[in-house]
């Protein structure tokens, strides 16, 4: 079932995910070659701790740790290690947090140091695909206009789709209907409705599409090997147009670039 907001759930919503938004800015600071991503969670839990929020990720269906962070052909979530992080390297950190009662989702994906520009592309191709699936979350639309968004576009500089896994509804519970993938075809799907908040997340692959799962039963990585790019952002529908609740403001800001939302 589909669990609508009201403006005001949708206002502690955003709270909750503001402080995942400047635990991600945290980690733009953090994020250079050397440092290990079990610093990095560390750091996270402590920042989401002392804003008085709860990680969300951390003991969520047994997950040991506050972040997941995927590097290079890891798509999603990847546990934390004690392997530094490396020049040219790119990591997906995905943030949760629990506040009010409600969870905050979202991910960015850093550069290491200097990336190779083939990476560099999938990278900003898939922070562009995010947005447009944010401008098809209308009220009337349908899940297929924001999935075909996204696979159109990506699929366009010949990148692979995840098909495993994909976006969510969000609020009380870390995931909840509707699904939002991130393939699919226009006017199809459940229609998009006033105070609908959802998680949009395109998971993008420099080469196949496919993936696999290793043997820790929680990070996917790619079945080629090669590099998957992955961004998400919390999006409710207020006033029949799409609001979007976290930021990459404290990120950007901290990596010295232009600010998007």
């Amino acid at each position: 079932m589909v669990v609508l907001k009201t403006k005001e759930e949708i206002e502690l919503m955003r709270l909750s995910a503001q402080v995942v938004s400047k635990t991600l800015g945290l980690m733009a600071t953090l994020v250079m070659p050397g440092v290990t991503p079990k610093e990095l969670d560390r750091r996270a839990e402590e920042f989401i701790r002392d804003m008085g929020a709860e990680p969300g990720f951390k003991g969520y269906s047994g997950y040991p740790y506050t972040l997941c962070t995927s590097v290079n052909e890891q798509v999603v979530h990847g546990m934390p290690t004690d392997k530094p992080l490396k020049e040219g390297d790119i990591i997906s950190i995905d943030c949760g947090s629990l506040m009010n009662g409600f969870y905050g989702d979202h991910a960015y994906t850093f550069y290491v140091g200097e990336v190779d520009p083939k990476i560099r592309q999938l990278v900003e191709v898939t922070k562009e695909s995010l947005y447009l699936g944010i401008e098809q979350t209308k009220e009337g639309n349908r899940v297929g206009d924001i999935s075909f968004a996204i696979q159109n576009y990506t699929e366009g500089f010949g990148y692979g789709v995840v098909r495993e896994l994909v976006g969510h509804g969000l609020g009380r519970s870390m995931h909840e209907k509707p699904e939002i993938p991130n393939f699919g075809k226009r006017g199809k799907g459940p229609v998009l409705k006033e105070g609908l908040v959802i998680a949009i997340e395109p998971m993008i692959n420099l080469g196949t599409r496919n993936v696999r799962q290793l043997k820790d039963g929680w990070t996917i990585v790619t079945a080629d090997g090669k590099p998957s790019a992955h961004f998400e952002h919390d999006v409710a529908i207020v006033d029949g147009k799409p609001e979007i609740l976290s930021t990459f403001k404290y990120v950007e800001e901290a990596l010295g670039i232009p600010v998007t939302v």
